[in-house]
């Protein structure tokens, strides 16, 4: 259809009967268009002003859903938001979303169409332009929100409302850190969005911090998943920069969300992917708990409520993590966005908690018993995260090394056993550890206990490779004692070329554990040892 026509209609040559199938045959022909044509960007400039002089007005419900309709899909392009983003065009909208009487109860269902077209076209403009973004705060549109909010919770058929008034609290929240500012301490952001989560989860409580576990439960609908990933999406940006917990009430606060987060991981969507999002999005936001809090995520267990337990505690979300981890390993690809969120979460729960250590420990390092190959070869757990130390990616490498570290007891020797000195040295060099110790952190004192089989191959281990090797020949078993020298002095005149060259760098390691260069770390070692005799 000829966006001429369309805007001579909207222009005011036809009834408004007219008007409507015009925009509705617009609507239906450009429903997935998200490019457009620059040629005709003036008309659609005019169009977006016609459609909000007409949505000004009072008029029919129907007629109200198709100009918005029409104005959600031309918002898609920022070129043409110059006359929409004003401060009048803004407060259009936010009356026709509710936004304007939040004191007023949502009683005409006939009316939820154009809150939720409304609150789409809101959300595309405030997206597209930094204008509107300013505006918002201007005309205290996330308090609106908020209010909004508190009043979908106890009425039935708003779940489409609270789907779009949450996402458009979570693009306010991360394109605006003065709104992000004004949720989490003017508007009580954190315990809104918290009831806003616990309500599209159907959240049950048996006690403080325990909600009911029905294993037979049937997953959210489409519409439930969305609703909580948005509540979930929105809180993360709320509660960025809340490692501090301050007061008994933020503490609460955050062991309740804990306790919510805990039964999201518990609930499976209406499909494989859509389950896989809602967790990610769960597992993103408890990264932002505070660690003291994340107890929460176990408890202890009763015999009937699951068989995935340890030390009396029920493990099945810790098992849920676990499991992500593992498909999100599998995927292959976008580790830095995909893999190190659930690692740092994982790493920070392993460090503060030891049952959740323990759990976690007894599946991915289990004891040693097969050392015949080499730690970064197979398919467990522990393979696939042995490979990811040495991944291009620096962050990616760091988070996976902590992870094994801290699971360790940030031990050196227990993490050599179990990763070979080849794939650790990144992270030790990195900590200053090269030379043996252990970590700043302070853990339990049990021990690990080597199997038999792992001790009888001990002494045959390569340290570096970390497994065990046939014993090779030794190639200069053979040579003459002039072949021997003639072989040494050939390669020191080798390495010498190269460090002339700088291609390499003789290297050593300080007393305290970090490398250095060679004549730096021995001349180190040379002074510490003559002031060691001179205090004897």
């Amino acid at each position: 259809m000829e966006l001429g026509e369309v805007l001579e209609a909207v222009e005011g040559r036809g009834s408004a009967e007219a008007v409507e199938r015009v925009l509705a045959r617009y609507n239906d022909e450009n429903r997935a268009i998200f490019r457009f044509d620059p040629v005709d960007e003036d008309k659609r400039k005019k169009l977006c002003e016609g459609i909000l002089n007409i949505l000004d007005k009072d008029t029919k419900t129907s007629f109200q859903v198709a100009c918005l309709e029409t104005l959600r899909i031309l918002s898609r392009d920022k070129k043409v938001l110059v006359p929409v983003t004003t401060k009048r065009n803004m407060q259009i909208l936010m009356r026709l979303a509710k936004l304007d009487t939040v004191e007023d109860p949502l009683e005409r269902v006939s009316e939820f169409p154009v809150i939720v077209e409304a609150l789409k076209c809101l959300c595309n403009i405030i997206f597209n332009s930094a204008v509107a973004q300013k505006l918002s705060l201007e005309l205290n549109l996330a308090a609106m929100l908020c209010k909004l909010l508190e009043k979908c919770k106890d009425q039935q058929f708003a779940d489409d409302i609270k789907c779009f008034d949450l996402r458009l609290v979570f693009l306010l929240s991360l394109l605006h850190t003065d709104i992000r500012s004004q949720l989490r301490q003017d508007l009580q952001g954190v315990q809104v969005l918290t009831q806003a989560l616990e309500s599209s989860l159907s959240v049950k409580w048996t006690e403080e911090y325990k909600a009911v576990e029905d294993r037979d439960r049937p997953p959210l609908s489409l519409q439930e998943t969305d609703c909580a990933i948005e509540a979930l999406k929105a809180l993360f940006n709320v509660t960025l920069d809340s490692w501090n917990v301050h007061s008994k009430n933020e503490s609460h606060q955050f062991r309740y969300m804990a306790a919510i987060l805990r039964h999201c991981l518990l609930t499976t969507g209406p499909t494989e992917d859509k389950t896989e999002e809602l967790h990610s999005n769960a597992i993103n936001l408890l990264s932002n708990v505070p660690v003291s809090c994340l107890d929460v995520l176990i408890s202890p267990s009763s015999q009937e409520e699951t068989d995935i337990k340890y030390n009396g505690m029920n493990m099945a979300a810790i098992q849920v993590v676990l499991d992500f981890m593992e498909k999100r390993i599998d995927k292959g690809s976008s580790y830095r966005e995909g893999l190190t969120p659930v690692l740092s979460l994982l790493t920070e729960c392993c460090r503060t908690h030891r049952n959740i250590r323990k759990f976690i420990k007894a599946q991915v390092l289990p004891p040693l018993r097969d050392v015949s190959s080499r730690p970064e070869v197979g398919t467990t757990v522990r393979n696939k995260l042995v490979r990811l130390m040495t991944h291009v990616d620096l962050g990616v490498k760091q988070i996976a090394a902590e992870f094994l570290f801290v699971l360790c007891k940030e031990r050196v020797d227990s993490l050599l056993k179990y990763t070979g000195y080849g794939n650790a040295a990144g992270l030790l060099a990195a900590r200053g550890l090269l030379a043996g110790g252990r970590g700043e952190h302070w853990y339990s004192d049990d021990e690990d206990t080597d199997t038999e089989e792992y001790k009888s191959a001990k002494p045959n281990i390569n340290l570096i490779t970390g497994h065990l090797e046939e014993p090779m020949p030794n190639p200069i078993d053979e040579m003459t004692e002039e072949q021997k020298e003639y072989e040494a002095m050939k390669l020191v005149n080798m390495f010498d070329k190269l460090s002339r060259d700088e291609l390499i760098k003789p290297m050593g390691v300080r007393p305290d554990g970090t490398m250095a260069p060679l004549e730096e770390a021995v001349n180190q070692y040379q002074t510490n040892k003559q002031e060691s005799s001179d205090s004897d």
